[in-house]
């Protein structure tokens, strides 16, 4: 294959050779593309011809090059910018957010192992039966209204009940339901936070907190993290020297390293925020995945932690149904921004969460998906088990750590030239650049097990094999 280097001012130069390349047009120009920014022949930052231009060139229609270059994007191979133009992106760029059609769980086409969410259909059967009921019960009309104190206080008690099978406590007047964990934690930080405050988390941490600290004006910071979380004394060697705000952390089966923190350091963190004043934000959500969990850092210091946890990596991801608890005038005060940013949670999906959690029925599905989570990481281990991995029995991903002929990146574009889709370090990263040669391998989200293990072959064929560039190192 011959292909040109080129740059900024050189927009129009490359062009694939496509004569010995095999399937969809539009998947031979990202192949091609892949190889160029793997072997160098394509720099970081290089903007790409114009997609008509470039199909003119190759002799195939707009679509098919537009096509191409949006499945780059998604690969994260590629950035574009409104009135700019398409560049190749570059290493201490963030990763794309996921858009809704990237949540797709197709049977064919490139196997998605970037996409942490919990197995799909297990709820089915289950929504069919509860809607049926809530029919019988003339029910589903006042669920399409506004709430009474009456529909919010038992929903609440669900919720109540909810955190106490992760070991929290807690009254009604503590806690908040919201529109999934992600829409808990940004009411979190617009409760608690003003512009210029300073916002800690992991050193590799959950990418929409990057952007959420972005779209509020706070100052973000790392904490330094090992395999076994966050650090505690460097969290207190950070907080001798600046005036903290708030932490925000996932102690439990955290993304992307699958650490969960043992008591000793949860009790220093708990100690961490008492002795320097300031709030910890504490994301939950794959708590229950682990049949014996630790206990919560709230349990520590309930009186300055807002507890957050949902139900959709549990039961099913679609049901966006979150948790949140905090002290009491923390939560009224996050009620107020849930008030603000959408009015409330959909009385429907509510009412679904709290019939499951009521009836057993959330219990059943939280058991089934630790039974696949725990299947399937022994398929992941026999597979990769001679590379070094981090992974939880009960987890829904794991922790790739690369060779050294590898950087994350080059190894992200290469896998995506063979139609697997991981995410790398980087994406993670609070520090462009300072991210480990490492990538995440989500398990869950391909529903068929075969397409999960052909990606897994795969991936164990490109880690035992010779890399083909090492450009891109971080």
């Amino acid at each position: 294959m011959h292909s040109n280097k080129g740059n900024i001012a050189l927009m129009a130069i490359w062009t694939p050779n496509l004569a010995e390349r095999r399937g969809p047009k539009y998947l031979q120009i990202v192949e091609a593309l892949a190889e160029d920014i793997v072997s160098g022949a394509l720099v970081q930052g290089t903007r790409l011809p114009p997609h008509r231009e470039l199909a003119f060139r190759l002799g195939v229609s707009p679509n098919t090059t537009s096509r191409a270059y949006a499945e780059g994007v998604a690969r994260a191979l590629l950035r574009g910018e409104v009135g700019r133009g398409t560049f190749v992106r570059e290493t201490s760029e963030p990763a794309p957010v996921a858009s809704l059609s990237d949540m797709r769980r197709p049977a064919t086409g490139p196997i998605d192992l970037s996409r942490n969410l919990p197995a799909p259909g297990l709820a089915a059967e289950h929504l069919a039966s509860t809607l049926a009921a809530l029919n019988r019960t003339r029910e589903l009309r006042s669920l399409l209204d506004y709430q009474t104190e009456a529909d919010l206080a038992r929903h609440s008690e669900a919720a109540v009940a909810w955190l106490r099978r992760s070991g929290v406590d807690a009254d009604r007047d503590e806690v908040v339901i919201t529109n999934g964990a992600q829409h808990g934690i940004l009411v979190a930080l617009m409760t608690v936070t003003r512009p210029h405050d300073l916002l800690l988390t992991e050193q590799l941490t959950y990418a929409p907190v990057k952007t959420m600290a972005e779209r509020l004006e706070l100052k973000l910071a790392p904490v330094p993290i090992d395999d076994a979380g966050l650090c505690p004394d460097q969290l207190l060697e950070i907080c001798r020297t600046h005036a903290v705000k708030a932490l925000y952390f996932t102690p439990t089966l955290q993304s992307p390293t699958t650490a969960t923190m043992q008591p000793d350091r949860r009790k220093a963190v708990a100690e961490a925020a008492r002795r320097h004043d300031f709030l910890l934000i504490e994301d939950d959500v794959c708590g229950l995945l682990q049949p014996d969990g630790v206990r919560p850092v709230t349990a520590y210091a309930p009186e300055r932690t807002i507890y957050i946890t949902s139900t959709s990596k549990c039961l099913a991801p679609g049901l966006r149904v979150g948790f949140v608890r905090a002290p009491a005038e923390i939560a009224a005060a996050i009620r107020g921004a849930v008030n603000l940013t959408c009015w409330m949670t959909p009385p429907l999906m509510a009412e679904i969460a709290a019939r499951w959690i009521t009836d057993g029925t959330a219990d059943r599905l939280t058991k089934a998906q630790r039974d696949i989570a725990s299947r399937r990481q022994n398929m992941a281990r026999s597979i990769l088990g001679d590379h070094e991995i981090l992974a939880d029995p009960f987890g829904l991903h794991l922790w790739l750590k690369l060779p050294e002929k590898w950087s994350s990146d080059a190894f992200r574009a290469e896998a995506g030239r063979r139609d697997v889709r991981v995410t790398e370090g980087a994406a993670f990263a609070v520090t462009p650049g300072a991210a480990p040669r490492a990538v995440r391998l989500c398990l869950s989200h391909e529903a068929d097990e075969s397409r999960l293990k052909r990606g897994l072959d795969t991936l164990r064929k490109l880690l035992d094999g010779p890399s083909t560039g090492t450009t891109l190192l971080l």
